[in-house]
């Protein structure tokens, strides 16, 4: 077995992408894919058919091992018996095999998930695959999908534990055991018409009973020994007892009775058992009103201590959620973070703390990839909304015939598919933050609708009449011009204004270029981490470079890029010609409107990155990048000279 690559071996993936530079525009699209997907399916859906182009294959598929069965996860192209002999093969040896038209690699090395990239490539196929280009891809493959998957865990734990909380949440006769514990006490002397009741909570590590309430003790717990009376008996057998006036007198704690000052006639004590059914207290009440307690009294206090048992969980449970959501938020909150010392970002800083103390709309404006998001979760997270929900919305995702439901919820029967009744946006986010993002792209019909809700703070759902109330904040964002947009009658004025309650104007990152590096520098130690490397050091030219690129993406662009760096460079120094920069985008892309001016300007500078890009792909061999561009290295070094780039020694 030869020496695998981990997904952590970046050394490896970029050698190799470096040996087979032909390879290198599906591994950055498939480590794009990665970036911008969130479920496994979805990329393995969008990256299938790329790998298919590469080798161009007839058939391609994501195979895993289960209890010795091969199942497809994902696959592309006309259908095929997978080769399970070549399959096992592969995954005990874990090498990649060729087969005849089938080849097959591991997406991961030394992997408990046995997932492999199997393909069929026709015989009249331009390019016979090898088992080293098949396992570049597969590993390539499997780092972007392991991102994905990661990524949908992180944000699928969120979900889950919110999800939770809001079941919890419907518990809320009580939030402290100890008032619980009263109330039930309380209860339980009504319902059997006695005297007093009491739950004893077991203490195991000091073999005690712990009475709660403990009734008639001023300053102390009243603490017996678990082996004592008749709750002792109760808590070790599991059965309930009785004691009536005329018999079973000997069994009662003569001493409780002595220190409290109190004679227990007659006594009625039951278990309280856990889910698991553990023993864990146990339930007592005390001198019926009247005579003995009954066969019926047993019954009652059996069903209230079965009750009892469940709340108790219930609320312990919902303590410990809380406590957990708590350190979530703070976890969640922690990891927002606005990077930059500019003097913009500075005075926008300050306007988010400002704002974050009222509960007034806010409407964010910036270009693509400025951070609106984040700006929005910041307020949220300083506000006293941060330990209720933060629910995003994409307006622009959104049809109009799906938009009252999404926001407002609809009732079942509803409409077709309306099998059940759902809650929407403004529901669920009542308490907390609604983050309306893209707002610009909102239908006329879905603007009349959303001012409505706004100003009434009622919804209505679909298929309803009850208006429900909604305490949520709406945060808005776009990166139209809204006021042009009233002004030639695209957005409504009354909805304009109720949104724009405070504006936030979040500058682009060309606009503040000392933030660029250190939201690199930010971006680099965050992804080298997740990639379980030592920090990148970024050099004087690398950050010029950044420096004097425009940022058309702004920070998402930026983020992207460091963490391809991350991932794919060998160096622990970045240099402006590293070879992960090569996925940087081209000449074409980078000249935006705003830079758009003469013709043979434009034509300069996409002839300048183009060379740079064939340098850096020749790993600084001039004669090699020559060659790429079909020139002999003089006619490079003076072509360079002439756009007014640095040339080095000759």
């Amino acid at each position: 077995m030869r020496n695998m690559p981990t997904v952590d071996n970046v050394s490896w993936l970029q050698n190799q992408l470096a040996e087979r530079p032909e390879f290198a525009s599906t591994a950055a699209k498939l480590l794009a894919l990665g970036a911008s997907h969130h479920s496994a399916a979805e990329f393995l859906t969008a990256a299938l058919p790329l790998l298919n182009a590469a080798f161009q294959a007839e058939y391609v598929a994501v195979a895993r091992s289960v209890a010795g069965q091969w199942t497809t996860i994902a696959e592309a192209g006309a259908k095929q018996q997978l080769p399970v002999a070549l399959l096992a093969d592969v995954l005990d040896d874990e090498s990649p095999r060729v087969d005849g038209h089938w080849c097959a690699a591991l997406l991961e090395a030394k992997s408990s998930s046995g997932e492999l990239l199997v393909m069929a490539v026709p015989d009249n196929a331009a390019h016979k695959p090898v088992p080293d280009a098949v396992d570049l891809l597969a590993k390539v493959c499997g780092v972007a999908l392991k991102s994905v998957r990661n990524r949908h865990d992180r944000q699928w734990r969120i979900v889950r534990l919110e999800a939770v909380l809001d079941v919890a949440g419907r518990w809320n006769q009580h939030h402290h055991v100890e008032a619980l514990l009263t109330d039930m006490a309380e209860a339980a002397t009504r319902l059997m018409n006695a005297d007093r009741a009491s739950i004893f909570l077991w203490d195991r590590a000091s073999r005690q009973l712990v009475a709660r309430p403990a009734l008639g003790v001023k300053k102390e717990d009243l603490r017996i020994a678990d082996d004592a009376g008749i709750v002792g008996q109760v808590v070790h057998s599991g059965e309930p007892k009785r004691v009536d006036a005329g018999s079973g007198q000997e069994q009662i704690n003569r001493q409780v009775d002595a220190r409290l000052n109190y004679r227990t006639r007659t006594l009625l004590c039951v278990p309280l058992r856990s889910r698991r059914g553990e023993i864990l207290r146990a339930f007592e009440a005390i001198n019926k009103k009247g005579g003995d307690f009954t066969e019926d009294d047993q019954g009652t206090l059996t069903e209230l201590a079965e009750q009892a048992a469940i709340a108790l969980e219930n609320v312990q449970e919902r303590q410990a959620l809380l406590q957990s959501r708590r350190l979530m938020t703070d976890q969640a909150a922690s990891a927002v973070q606005l990077i930059g010392e500019s003097p913009a970002i500075e005075a926008l800083r300050s306007t988010i703390r400002r704002v974050a103390a009222t509960d007034l709309a806010v409407l964010i404006l910036g270009e693509n990839g400025t951070g609106k998001e984040v700006v929005s979760q910041l307020i949220h997270y300083l506000s006293h909304r941060r330990d209720q929900p933060f629910i995003a919305v994409n307006c622009a995702a959104i049809s109009e015939t799906l938009l009252e439901s999404e926001l407002f919820g609809h009732e079942r029967g509803a409409f077709t598919d309306a099998h059940e009744s759902h809650a929407g946006k403004f529901e669920l986010a009542s308490g907390g933050t609604l983050f309306l993002d893209e707002i610009g792209d909102l239908s006329p019909g879905g603007q009349s609708k959303l001012l409505r809700v706004v100003e009434e703070k009622l919804v209505v759902r679909v298929g309803g009449s009850k208006p429900i109330h909604t305490d949520a904040r709406v945060i808005a964002a776009t990166n139209q011009d809204l006021a042009t947009m009233v002004a030639e009658k695209k957005f409504r004025q009354d909805l304009y204004f109720r949104l724009n309650v405070v504006t936030l104007q979040i500058p682009p990152l060309r606009e503040r270029p000392d933030d660029i590096v250190l939201l690199a520098e930010h971006f680099l130690e965050d992804f080298c981490k997740k990639a379980r490397r030592p920090m990148l050091r970024l050099t004087a030219d690398a950050r010029r470079r950044l420096r004097a690129h425009r940022w058309p993406g702004n920070v998402r662009e930026l983020r992207n890029l460091m963490e391809r760096l991350a991932y794919l460079s060998s160096a622990d120094v970045i240099q402006a010609d590293d070879p992960a920069l090569v996925i940087l985008p081209s000449a074409v892309q980078a000249v935006t409107a705003a830079q758009a001016g003469l013709l043979a300007d434009a034509t300069d500078q996409f002839q300048a990155q183009f060379i740079e890009q064939a340098i850096a792909r020749a790993r600084g061999n001039m004669q090699d990048a020559a060659k790429q561009l079909g020139l002999h290295r003089s006619n490079l070094y003076r072509k360079m000279r002439q756009l007014g780039m640095t040339t080095g020694h000759e």
